[in-house]
């Protein structure tokens, strides 16, 4: 690394302001997402550390114990800081006696369901070292147990990953243990990984902040959990596709109902409810967030209205009949009532954020202009599980335009832009020299103006890259965005670049 053209700042008066302003408009009074994050809690690692055979961690906790402070700093966002608080819960928990999870040890959970003889395996978690982990502590507190199936609920890597961690050689080898997943389960899990990962990878640097400090300066979540887990991965292939809803399988003499739902979360993605022990699981489409529809690292633009459209069709398959839901990602509901609410506004959310931009495109607004316009419902202003801790309103409609128009908004000028540094070039000749456009951004800085600042500063910094004054106030200019975001990809996004400023790329 270079050294460091500056270092990182306090919150200014503007973010303090903002701060205060979310501090009085949630309801953070409200606290049963701590209960039902604490509840049935049966034990765990300390400080969830998990580490491979040579020694290395590969997962820990430890980072965070600065979150043990229930008023954010202003720093973080205090809705964000009440986000990461509840991901810090970690270990062993029981949804209803029979069903069980480990959350904690991974951005994704395991669910753990008994049958007559053994146990299935809801998804694996990223790695084989934290899959390995979680077993083993579900077996030291419900005794040891053959693994009966393993079910993939849809094809990201922190889902299956870890599945050799739960199988044992002999199972693979005679394929003994069935592994059930959605339809076209392997084609997507290696499109989505391979043809783009590279890039992907790269880009999820900043999704993810995993080359932050951990701190209230630094990462302090990613919204669906705490980070990306390191260790060993391998893809196994499903032995069993569930191809349509309806479709059920008794497993292990529990019967599952399956509810297919390609192209929301994921392309292949899956629910399911167990009738024995009253038990519904979306997968990772009725999380505790608005999820994103188009992830900072790339993916296919994922369809809101379809997502919205499955938990419609969940609730007329199993409203009423579930006790408890639990997902893949954050804790479990209980209660009918309390499922059903978070269903509906779960589906209503996705709906309206669909239905509203193409409202206002087909009015001839902009992605950029709609993202400026449009605001939640008021009917969801209180709800918890609607924020945008991992999938923003304002990146979401422009998700959603993009999926519909593309990314040209119609207006020539955009056409056919210069690129970055050319066009950089001209804007600093064009305003003035780089000396002008400091003063300018200074001051508009200093008024609390971050984003056209950050604007301004990045056309100056892509015609002069070893303009240090430059860099490090546009550092400063990412930071407090990144200090203000109530959303932990955009902080993530926000802080790692205000670093890659100050510091140049981790070698």
């Amino acid at each position: 690394m270079t050294e460091p053209i500056s270092e990182p700042k306090d919150a200014t008066p503007s973010v303090i302001a903002q701060q205060k302003a979310m501090l009085d408009a949630l309801p953070f009074s409200d606290r049963r997402d701590f209960d039902d994050a604490a509840r049935g809690f049966l034990g765990t690692i300390e400080n969830a550390e998990i580490a491979n055979p040579q020694g290395r961690t590969v997962w820990s906790l430890k980072p965070y114990g600065f979150l043990s402070d229930e008023q954010a700093p202003p720093t973080v966002n205090p809705s964000l800081w009440r986000q990461s608080r509840l991901n810090m819960h970690h270990g062993l928990f029981e949804v209803v006696p029979g069903v069980y999870q480990v959350r904690g040890l991974d951005i994704a959970n395991m669910t753990l369901i008994e049958g007559d003889r053994g146990v299935i395996v809801v998804d694996t978690l990223t790695s084989i070292e934290g899959a390995r982990a979680a077993l083993e502590l579900y077996f030291s507190h419900r005794g040891s147990k053959p693994v009966a199936a393993v079910i993939f609920t849809h094809t990201h890597t922190d889902h299956w990953g870890g599945a050799r961690g739960v199988l044992e050689e002999d199972a693979l080898a005679t394929a003994s243990v069935p592994i059930i997943a959605p339809n076209l389960f392997m084609e997507h899990a290696v499109s989505e990984n391979i043809i783009a990962g590279p890039a992907m990878l790269r880009r999820a640097q900043y999704q993810f902040g995993p080359l932050l400090a951990k701190g209230t300066r630094g990462q302090v979540d990613c919204g669906l959990g705490k980070s990306m887990a390191a260790g060993s991965v391998a893809l196994l292939r499903p032995t069993d596709l569930i191809m349509a809803t309806g479709d059920r399988r008794v497993i292990d003499g529990v019967e599952f109902e399956f509810q297919m739902a390609p192209n929301s979360e994921a392309p292949a993605e899956m629910h399911f409810f167990i009738p024995r022990y009253k038990l519904l699981n979306l997968a990772e489409n009725c999380t505790h967030n608005f999820h994103n529809l188009l992830p900072f690292r790339g993916a296919d633009v994922r369809d809101a209205l379809a997502w919205s459209k499955y938990l419609n069709e969940a609730l007329q398959l199993w409203d009423g009949k579930a006790e408890a839901m639990c997902g893949q990602h954050h804790w479990p509901v209980w209660g009918a009532e309390r499922i059903g609410t978070m269903i509906r506004q779960q589906r209503d959310l996705y709906k309206f954020a669909h239905d509203q931009t193409i409202r206002l495109m087909n009015h001839g607004l902009t992605a950029a202009e709609i993202a400026e316009t449009i605001e939640p419902p008021r009917s969801l202003e209180g709800a918890w599980h609607g924020r945008g801790y991992y999938g923003h309103i304002r990146h979401n409609v422009k998700a959603i335009y993009q999926k519909y128009l593309g990314w040209y908004d119609a207006n020539p000028v955009n056409l056919d832009p210069l690129p970055p540094v050319e066009s950089g070039k001209k804007y600093v000749e064009y305003m003035g020299g780089a000396n002008a456009i400091l003063a300018r951004a200074r001051s508009d800085f200093d008024k609390g103006e971050f984003r056209f600042v950050a604007q301004a500063l990045g056309h100056l910094v892509f015609a002069e890259p070893d303009n240090q004054p430059a860099r490090a106030l546009l550092a400063d200019t990412l930071e407090q965005l990144g200090y203000a975001a109530e959303s932990a990809t955009w902080r993530n996004a926000y802080l790692f670049g205000a670093q890659e400023l100050r510091q140049g790329m981790p070698k």
